[in-house]
């Protein structure tokens, strides 16, 4: 879904440009009837060897099992990105394939769905998004300035830091809510009866809290091994906030702590 909304992006804002797919051929096939792709190759090595912008939408496992042999036949002049939803371990292996080659900058899109695959793909999917990238904002490769323009131009906002900032980053900001619509979800399973409550009476609240529950297994396990600290430490953070509320249902400080909530609430809705 991210690769494909990426190259519909790109065709809708660089018509002109050539697209080679490589996927696994039931799903290559697709992106062809989609238009994400014109062409498709039969293996990775050809796919990257005349690109000069190779994007890399995988599971985290996939990308790192990838990036040795993009290395091993990609141009010098290239850029390599990914839109691995961990960093820390990717660009590790990025620094260490790409020493002397081509570039590798590591990548984020904080764009996405709870579903996935080609068929939801959409080429406004980045549009007033926010995208991560591993490198200084004042990076003075030609290729970083220029992939950094191409993201505004289909309309997502470049964030600058380095990998393990952002993984403390979106362990609380992504994984932290995926995994607490995770535990919501099994509350409301274990607690609905036979008589379907109180499932029965779920409104529009839960629905909007569940959302993330729609989220394929596959994408997750490599996060969770990928950033296992940082997503235990959101998760202590977690719980140290349930109890606080616990203790504080019959208090003034209850108050308060939907004042901190409703401030939070605000800036996020400041930024759309």
């Amino acid at each position: 879904m991210i690769g494909g909304s990426f190259a519909l992006a790109l065709r809708k804002h660089f018509p002109d440009v050539t697209m080679i797919g490589f996927d696994r051929p039931e799903v290559a096939e697709r992106a062809v009837t989609r238009g994400a792709v014109q062409h498709v190759a039969g293996d990775l090595a050809s796919t990257v060897r005349d690109a000069d912008l190779i994007y890399v939408a995988l599971p985290i496992a996939g990308i790192l099992e990838a990036l040795p042999v993009i290395a091993a036949h990609a141009k010098p002049q290239a850029l390599i990105t990914d839109a691995g939803s961990t960093k820390t371990f990717i660009c590790r292996e990025g620094a260490k394939v790409f020493s002397n080659r081509a570039r590798f900058l590591g990548g984020h899109p904080i764009a996405g769905k709870e579903t996935s695959g080609i068929e939801r793909a959409d080429a406004d999917l980045f549009r007033d998004s926010r995208y991560a990238l591993i490198a200084a904002e004042n990076d003075t490769d030609s290729r970083v300035t220029a992939f950094a323009a191409l993201l505004r131009t289909i309309g997502a906002t470049p964030v600058w830091c380095d990998a393990e900032t952002h993984d403390w980053a979106v362990g609380i900001s992504s994984h932290l809510p995926q995994l607490l619509a995770m535990a919501l979800a099994s509350v409301v399973r274990d607690e609905t009866d036979e008589t379907g409550l109180p499932l029965a009476l779920a409104g529009p609240g839960v629905r909007d809290m569940l959302r993330l529950a729609g989220s394929p297994y596959g994408i997750w396990r490599d996060i969770a091994h990928t950033n296992t600290g940082n997503i235990s430490r959101a998760l202590d953070r977690l719980v140290q906030a349930v109890e606080h509320l616990r203790r504080n249902l019959t208090s003034k400080e209850l108050e308060q702590e939907f004042r901190d909530a409703n401030e939070v609430y605000g800036n996020l809705q400041k930024r759309e």
